[in-house]
């Protein structure tokens, strides 16, 4: 009787999956980057065909990277031949969707109606959500509201009902939040979770967690691109590669499709009731907060969403805007909030102070201007576009870029235009500067521009000669001394151009930055943020006069580096903030606040300092 009951009691672990789920097969696309190159959308539309000629396919799950840089008609494009599928589509974004979106990360959910998807076919529930990282070069993360939104997901979701788990990322490190989606997806009852990125076939193990990578969609160097079917048999799941039909035209006659080809099964996954508990869950490492123990809190919290731009103050009050639209004014000494002012679209843009308004920009096309004080409209001015750049205040105007090929100067006391600059060649993002003469700024078509600032008469404009807009300078925010700008841009060089004609005075590429450069308070050494471990300081001259391993490891974050009485504060992508001292040349604290990125870092003075990161915190720290 013993042996019965026992039997049983693991009979009933897989009779919810053997009775639920009737075998059945769907297609796993990933990475078809569409403007990437013309064959990039011959490969996706050969893939469909492929597909709609196959009856047994369920439906399709796309895995993200749907497009190379996230763009109106990249987005269209992509949905006019996905849309030629006879199946169900579920689709998530990918960091290429996400990271260069004009609109703000918007478009995406406006084109494919959604931008993370539930469902449910023959026993199992299918879940997807989104990734980032949105509008800044950052690891991976799954945005704050997603995550929201997965734990009602899995919430209401039975027990023993079996997941499968789609997201863009695997479920590793790359994702800067990775352990937070392993906790929620190990409280239910996930087989699987599949995702794309790594552009090949791979199998993972995310902490327990079966994790299966399928290749890219594009080529390569192959005749055609490919894509996996894969079927679930009962107690398996089965992955095999699909090469799809391709064109073939015989003896001259007439173009025809030739048959695809299926390759055998390269991965299988059991399914089973996994027992989560007994699997380790890798988590981040904070340990760099116990080495500087001197470094304080005096109050940190984290907001509702995601927090995408930086933070300002004066000596009252602190401002910083986030992902659900929101416009957060706080009280510095305490972080208790005082108000808030809502738009109708995410914000990506870093708010200007001026004594007594604040000027911040929201991807629903609107620039705003709102009362410092009670956070009460004081004007707005409609655009043609979504807007993810950060304006500027300088005496009575504020300079802003869009999204629309326009850069424009509007009136501080009531938005008028001033004048509107339209050559503009790709969209803005970054926060543009200013002497006395001009105003400088770089786009997402490889150039950076010099406009007189007082009529917006178009000056030079600069490229560093690269072909892909991947390496524009658009993300740094530029800075002037001495006659001369700098700029750092993602093909790892420092730039230093004449600011009345735009000639090239230097270029170096020694320290291999990004986009993240800054300048000392009085205007004398450049600082360079590293890719690998350091802080490189240069003359104005280009020539490097000390560097300082920080051990921070492989880095990419854009955040601009400041300097304030001495220090010299540091910005990571993964939730660190360095400092340190500019005579010494040494580190005099770190601290961790999180696992993503950090947006700016406001000195304050006395050691104190004012940061957001990407995942919703906002902290005032004490050394």
């Amino acid at each position: 009787m013993k042996r019965l009951l026992k039997f049983g009691a693991i009979f009933a672990i897989f009779l919810p999956l053997c009775l639920g789920a009737q075998p059945f097969k769907f297609a796993h696309i990933s990475d078809t980057h569409i403007g990437s190159g013309a064959s990039a959308a011959e490969d996706l539309e050969r893939t469909v065909r492929d597909i709609n000629a196959q009856a047994d396919i369920a439906f399709v799950i796309h895995s993200g990277d749907v497009t190379e840089f996230g763009s109106d008609a990249e987005l269209k494009q992509a949905k006019n031949i996905l849309s030629q599928l006879n199946k169900p589509l579920y689709i998530v974004p990918g960091n290429h969707d996400t990271k260069w979106s004009e609109s703000g990360c918007n478009s995406f959910r406006a084109i494919f109606g959604a931008d993370r998807f539930v469902f449910d076919h023959a026993g199992y529930r299918f879940i997807g959500c989104s990734s980032g990282p949105n509008m800044r070069m950052a690891p991976g993360l799954v945005p704050r509201e997603d995550l929201v939104w997965l734990d009602s997901i899995l919430s209401a979701t039975p027990a023993t009902r079996p997941i499968v788990f789609v997201n863009h990322y695997p479920l590793d490190s790359g994702l800067a939040n990775w352990y937070q989606v392993l906790e929620k997806l190990k409280k239910r009852n996930t087989q699987v979770a599949l995702c794309g990125h790594g552009h090949r076939n791979k199998f993972l193990d995310a902490a327990g967690i079966p994790n299966v990578m399928g290749r890219s969609n594009l080529r390569a160097k192959d005749p055609v691109g490919g894509y996996n079917l894969v079927n679930i048999q009962f107690d398996t799941l089965y992955y095999a590669e699909r090469r799809p039909l391709r064109a073939q035209a015989p003896e001259g006659i007439h173009v025809v499709e030739a048959e695809g080809e299926t390759l055998p099964v390269w991965h299988k996954v059991f399914l089973y009731k996994h027992r989560y508990e007994n699997t380790d869950q890798p988590q981040p490492d904070f340990s760099i907060n116990e080495k500087f123990s001197q470094v304080k809190t005096i109050w940190k919290f984290q907001d509702k969403s995601d927090v995408g731009a930086g933070i300002v103050a004066n000596a009252e009050l602190a401002v910083y805007p986030n992902s659900a639209g929101q416009i957060v004014a706080l009280d510095v000494k305490t972080g208790k909030k005082l108000w808030h002012y809502t738009t109708r679209g995410k914000i990506f843009s870093t708010p200007a102070l001026a004594t007594d308004r604040v000027v911040v920009a929201s991807t629903d096309s609107t620039v705003y201007c709102l009362n410092l004080k009670t956070g009460k409209l004081l004007w707005k001015t409609k655009t043609g576009k979504s807007i993810v750049a950060s304006p500027l205040i300088d005496g009575d105007l504020v300079y802003l870029g869009s999204s629309e090929g326009k850069f424009r100067a509007l009136n501080l006391k009531d938005g008028s235009i001033r004048w509107a600059f339209n050559g503009v060649v790709g969209f803005v993002e970054s926060t543009p500067c200013v002497d006395a003469e001009r105003v400088y700024f770089g786009d997402w078509g490889t150039f950076f521009y010099a406009l007189d600032k007082k009529t917006g008469k178009f000056l030079w404009r600069w490229s560093n000669g690269q072909s892909s807009r991947l390496y524009s300078p658009a993300a740094c925010t530029p800075v002037v001394a001495d006659g001369k700008v700098f700029i750092a841009a993602p093909d790892r060089y420092f730039t230093a151009l004449d600011a009345a004609t735009g000639k090239e005075i230097w270029r170096s590429n020694y320290a291999k930055g990004r986009e993240s450069i800054g300048i000392s308070s009085d205007q004398q050494e450049l600082y360079s943020k590293t890719m690998q471990d350091s802080l490189v300081v240069f003359d104005l001259k280009g020539e490097k006069i000390w560097s300082l391993n920080l051990k921070f490891g492989y880095e990419i974050g854009p955040s601009p580096t400041v300097e304030k009485d001495g220090k010299i504060y540091i910005a990571s992508d993964k939730g660190v903030v360095y400092v340190v001292d500019r005579e010494k040349r040494q580190l005099l604290w770190a601290h961790k606040l999180s696992n993503a990125l950090v947006n700016n870092i406001v000195p304050l003075g006395n050691g104190e300092i004012l940061t957001t990161t990407m995942d919703g915190w906002v902290a005032r720290l004490k050394e």
